[in-house]
Parts: C-alpha cells; sequence; structure tokens
C-alpha cells in the first residue's frame, strides 16, 4: 500500500512539473512573441507550485533529504543516539501536526467564504489544501521512521539514523 502510495505521489510530482513548465513556457511564449498572454496561465502555475512544495515536503522526508544540522547529535551513539533521534522526530511531528491542524482550519474557513481565484475561478480552497495534505504525508512518513528506529540496534555501527 505504501509502495503505491509513493508511485503515486511521484508520478504527480513528475506531472505537475510537466504542467507547470508547459503553463509558464506558453506564458513566456504569449508574453514576449504575441505580446498578449492569458493570465489564467500564470496563477495556475503558482497554485501547481504549492502543491509541488507540500507534496513533495512529505516525500522529501520519506528520501530523508529534509535540511538538519547533525554534527551535535553525531557525537553520540547506542541508546543515547537513538533517544535523540526519537526526541528529534517526536518535536518534528508535533510541529507538522500544528501545520495539519491549523491547515484544515483555514481550508474550512476558506471553504465557507466561498471565495474564487480571479483568473482561474478556482475555489480558494482548493490550493490551501496542499498545506494539510503535505503534513499529513510528512506525519505518516515520520511515523514510519519513529518505528524505524525502535527496531533498530544503534550499538551496531553504521546502524544510526541518517
Amino acid at each position: 500500500m505504501i509502495k503505491k502510495c509513493n508511485r503515486i505521489e511521484e508520478g504527480f510530482l513528475i506531472a505537475t512539473l510537466v504542467l507547470m513548465v508547459a503553463l509558464i513556457f506558453g506564458q513566456v511564449i504569449g508574453r514576449y512573441i504575441f505580446q498578449n498572454a492569458p493570465s489564467w496561465t500564470e496563477e495556475a502555475a503558482r497554485y501547481i507550485h504549492i502543491f509541488q512544495v507540500w507534496i513533495g515536503a512529505g516525500y522529501a522526508v520519506k528520501l530523508r533529504e529534509h535540511i538538519k544540522v547533525s554534527a551535535f547529535i553525531d557525537l553520540f551513539h547506542g541508546m543515547t543516539r537513538k533517544v535523540l533521534d526519537m526526541v528529534a522526530l517526536i518535536i518534528w511531528f508535533l510541529m507538522v501536526l500544528l501545520v495539519a491542524i491549523f491547515g484544515t482550519e483555514l481550508v474550512m474557513t476558506t471553504l465557507q467564504y466561498g471565495q474564487v481565484a480571479p483568473a482561474t475561478q478556482i475555489p480558494f480552497w482548493l490550493p490551501y489544501l496542499a498545506v494539510p495534505l503535505g503534513a499529513l504525508s510528512m506525519m505518516i512518513r515520520l511515523i514510519l521512521q519513529m518505528i524505524e528506529i525502535i527496531k533498530k540496534d544503534y550499538d551496531k555501527p553504521g546502524e544510526a539514523a541518517s
């Protein structure tokens, strides 16, 4: 199930990147060659980019590609390192949980007002939906990493979380 979700996520990120590049390319061609570009392409590319950032953030957690400073934590080994890795993930999880809660509140509030984007007429709640979806994706990945930390033997060399 998780592998299938990963494939869907990868496909989404690739497809939206291609779409965003095509929209921006069309905008540039329209603006500089035809002196007239549709305004909806810029707005659509912006909303696609918002989804890419938030969904990509969850994918980056899976790949362990988020920025972290490990100079301090690399000084420790064994159970101390395991506890520090777990505490770091718990703090990160709590922060992302808050983002998910407030992001959901933002989506619900925007949904109530029924506001739409000027050029595309897309309801504003739709681009904002990327925030709780991305946060949920990150939370799932962080829980999986916590499970890995619990299972790992940090007393063996090279077993510390990376």
